[in-house]
Order: C-alpha cells, then sequence, then structure tokens
C-alpha cells in the first residue's frame, strides 16, 4: 500500500503556486464583494466612494467647454489698452527674460497688441472683446478668471495637466476622479461624456488619455459620443436580434465574465460587467438623447444648433440634454484656438463657431432652473503670448483667462489680473491646482481628503502641492 509523504506535498507547494491559489480566494472575495457592492449590479449604479459629502454641495452637474488649442486671452477676456499703446515697440526684457516660451525663445520680441476692441456688458460692466458678444450678454450670470497659471507649455501636455494635475500621462482625469467620489445620477447613460468639434484654427488633435480614468477602474473614464452619424459604435442591434435576444447574450456574457473574475481575482472583472449592462441599456436610451429634432425651434435658433451636423452649437444643445439626463460630467471640446498666425481673423472666425451656444447653453439652463447646480466651465490649456509671432501669438503658461457660470459660482465679477502688458498673473492667482480644489469644493468635497490609494500611495486630483479654494468666486 502506497504511504503519504508529507514532506512531498510540501515540497510541490511551491511558492508562486501558493500565491496563486491564495490570490484566487481573495480575488474570488473581491468580486463577489464588488459585485455585492453596486459595482456591477443589474438594479443599482456607482452611488460614490464619498457616503458622506464633507460639506453642503452647491453644484451636482458640470459641462466643461474646453477650447482646445490655447485661445488667447488678449483677443478674448482680458482688456489690455497698455499693450495696444506699445504695439510694434520691444517688448522690455524684464518681462521675458529666464522665462519659458514655446517657439519664441531666442528670438527678437516685439509687443503685439489686442487685434480687437474690448466692450464693458451688463450690469456688472465685465470687459468682453467684442467677438464674444453673446458670450457678453451673459456677463453677469459669469466670473472670469484672468489669473489662471499653468506648468505645461505645449498642447498635449498641457491638456494632461489640465484635465489631471499632473504632466504624468496615465493619471485620472477629473471627471474620472468625480464620477468615482460622488457617482452617477443615471444608469442608462454613462456618468461621463465627451464630445468634441472643430474649426477656426488649427486642429491640435486630442488624445484620449484626456477622459482616461487612469489607476481607477475603467468604469470610470469618459465615454466619447458622436454627435454626427451613430452616436455610439454599434449602438444599435444587427437586423433580426431583438432586444430579447440580446439581453440573453449580455446576461451570457456576464456569466462568463463573472466565472473569469472568480479565477483572475481581476477587478477590472467588475467594471466590464457593468459595462456591458450600460451599453445594454444605451441601446435604448441614446438614440432619444441623440434625436434633438425634436426640440423647439427657438431651442435650436437659440443655440444655433442643426440637428446632425456635429458643430460646437449642437453639443452644447446635447450637453444641456445629457446634463437633463443625470450625466455628471460633461466635456466638449473645440478644436480650433491654436492661432500661430493670423491671431486676428483666426480668433473671431473661432469665436463665431463657439460665442453664440456657449452663452446659450448659459441661458437654457437658468430658464429651465438648471443653472444654479451645474458648473459651467470655459476655457483652453493656456493663454498666447503678448509678443508676436509674425502675425500671430504663441504659447503662454504664466497669465490666462477662463470663466465659470453656475453651481455655486458668483456671477458678475472678475478675479484676478495680468501686469499691464498681459504677460504675468500678478494678482490673486490661481493655479491649476486651485481650479480643482474649487470644482471640488463646489461638489461638497474638501480635495486634501479625497485620495486613492495606488502602489502604496495616497493620491489625489490636486497633488501633494498647497492648493486652495478660489473663495472669491463663490456666490
Amino acid at each position: 500500500m502506497p504511504t503519504h509523504d508529507p514532506d512531498a506535498t510540501v515540497r510541490t507547494l511551491t511558492r508562486r503556486s501558493f500565491l496563486n491559489r491564495g490570490s484566487t480566494g481573495i480575488g474570488a472575495v473581491a468580486l463577489a464583494s464588488m459585485l455585492n457592492d453596486s459595482f456591477a449590479a443589474d438594479d443599482e449604479r456607482w452611488t460614490g466612494a464619498i457616503r458622506k459629502l464633507h460639506h453642503a454641495p452647491k453644484a451636482k452637474r458640470v459641462i466643461h467647454l474646453c477650447m482646445a488649442g490655447g485661445p488667447s486671452h488678449l483677443e478674448t477676456l482680458d482688456y489690455k489698452p497698455k499693450l495696444a499703446e506699445m504695439h510694434g515697440k520691444p517688448m522690455p526684457e524684464s518681462f521675458t527674460k529666464g522665462q519659458p516660451i514655446a517657439q519664441l525663445q531666442g528670438k527678437a520680441l516685439s509687443c503685439f497688441g489686442p487685434q480687437h476692441e474690448f466692450q464693458r456688458f451688463g450690469k456688472s460692466g465685465q470687459h468682453i472683446s467684442s467677438i464674444l458678444p453673446h458670450i457678453g450678454s451673459v456677463a453677469d450670470d459669469i466670473a472670469i478668471v484672468r489669473s489662471m497659471v499653468t506648468e505645461q507649455i505645449n498642447h498635449d501636455p498641457a491638456h494632461t495637466f489640465m484635465n489631471t494635475g499632473t504632466q504624468i500621462s496615465g493619471r485620472p482625469c477629473m471627471g474620472s476622479w468625480l464620477l468615482y467620489g460622488l457617482g452617477a445620477e443615471t444608469d442608462e447613460l454613462p456618468g461621463y461624456v465627451v464630445l468634441t468639434s472643430v474649426g477656426g484654427g488649427q486642429n491640435q488633435p486630442i488624445a484620449a488619455r484626456q477622459w482616461h480614468s487612469g489607476f481607477l477602474p475603467s468604469r470610470f473614464q469618459g465615454v466619447p459620443f458622436h454627435s454626427k452619424g451613430d452616436p455610439v459604435l454599434y449602438v444599435g442591434n444587427p437586423k433580426g436580434v431583438s432586444r430579447e435576444s440580446q439581453r440573453g447574450v449580455v446576461d451570457a456574457v456576464n456569466t462568463l465574465n463573472g466565472m473569469h473574475g472568480e479565477l483572475t481575482g481581476d477587478p477590472e472583472v467588475a467594471a466590464r460587467v457593468a459595462q456591458y449592462e450600460m451599453a445594454f441599456k444605451m441601446q435604448a436610451s441614446v438614440p432619444g438623447l441623440m434625436d434633438v429634432a425634436g426640440e423647439p425651434q427657438h431651442v435650436l435658433d437659440l443655440y444655433g444648433a442643426k440637428p446632425g451636423d456635429g458643430s460646437f452649437a449642437s453639443n452644447c444643445l446635447l450637453a444641456r440634454r445629457l446634463a437633463e439626463r443625470g450625466v455628471r460630467f460633461i466635456q466638449l471640446y473645440h478644436r480650433g484656438w491654436d492661432h500661430h498666425g493670423g491671431v486676428k481673423a483666426g480668433t473671431q472666425n473661432t469665436a463665431g463657431l463657439v460665442d453664440r451656444a456657449s452663452a446659450a447653453l448659459v441661458k437654457d439652463l437658468k430658464e429651465r432652473g438648471m443653472l444654479d447646480d451645474t458648473l459651467v466651465i470655459w476655457g483652453g490649456e493656456f493663454g498666447r503670448t503678448p509678443m508676436a509671432q509674425g502675425n500671430g501669438r504663441d504659447h503662454h503658461i504664466k497669465g490666462f483667462s477662463m470663466w465659470m457660470a453656475g453651481g455655486g459660482i458668483q456671477g458678475g465679477v472678475s478675479h484676478g489680473a495680468t501686469d499691464d502688458l498681459g504677460y504675468n498673473a500678478v494678482q490673486d492667482v490661481v493655479s491649476v491646482h486651485d481650479f480643482h480644489a474649487t470644482l471640488l469644493h463646489l461638489f461638497g468635497i474638501d480635495h486634501s481628503k479625497f485620495t486613492y490609494k495606488f502602489q502604496g500611495l495616497d493620491f489625489r486630483l490636486t497633488g501633494v502641492e498647497p492648493a486652495k479654494v478660489v473663495r472669491p468666486l463663490l456666490a
């Protein structure tokens, strides 16, 4: 009769096999925990990692109008009569010596005056460029920040820094942070949606990592929608496939994914299950959402939108419809603000594509009683130099402008200032991390307490450097 050799059993239980078997059991427990915690339940949605907000929130959702390419603050929101007086004269070296300048480094620098007139708008009398008359019409509803600074002088890393708070690719963007912390208000649409449009200038590409979830679970990444053609690939079933049969396919796939999760202990399996469920629900909800033809004509006229044209105007109208349906974070990129040459005509052309709809969004939300808890943000990744680059302007990070409205923001105010030539932010400087801290504050989140442990470190959107809430902007 063979005898059992305990030493042989020990020898066969290698370190690798022990860890593999152990992690499988732990992974199964973790998967079950996540599935039971509404991470992928059919009838529930992710309700947020922050179970109790740090203070009372003002905002419920964000519509971020990204003016991609770096709009010139000197032709849009920052009135500089002194720069106009200095037009064509040498740029004082005291401003630029030792400073990072993108393509003008080492070249003779001359002042380039504002190419458009500025006007005072509203009861607040805010100075806004004449090429943005519609935004001027909501001057009393917006807060203009004229003292923004950033750390990245080229487009892609500057977008990355604006979105994630770091130049290091692969970190979660602010939309993903917010969705992870608070969850969505809908289970039929993604909590974070991205729309893009082009026109008016150089169309710098926008990398998909700008709306990626980084080290957060993938269910929190942004989902690109197309405002022209099919809004989402494969949103419709092929001919002969009924909704009932599609339901069966989804159930079968999710069962297989669950079995795979038990074997691997991969936390992304739960996200995959949730994404299949979301995709199934989107097949019913998205077509009605994207059909703006049913909007009253006066609303289409307000935005300047034409159904199905893929324009920024149509995207703004879609943003309002997404907000109504509970989407937490909506990001609209308009690629057309990179004006190294021909800045006068270029800014006027691009402004003509975004001005009316940007203001219409504020007006429409206000009329529907949604502006009070919807934060609207308008701005680019950096500004442009006060020095000439031929008849254009180079990239600039030392001072630029953006505006915000609704969601707890005080209307009719201007915050901060650049110097007389629009080069350096010199008064009430606002960093990108300050912007992020303020964004989170409006949602009831203390940025210093909102962290996610990854590879042994506690990460946060606002990084490790001190960041402050810009309280003068708050209503």
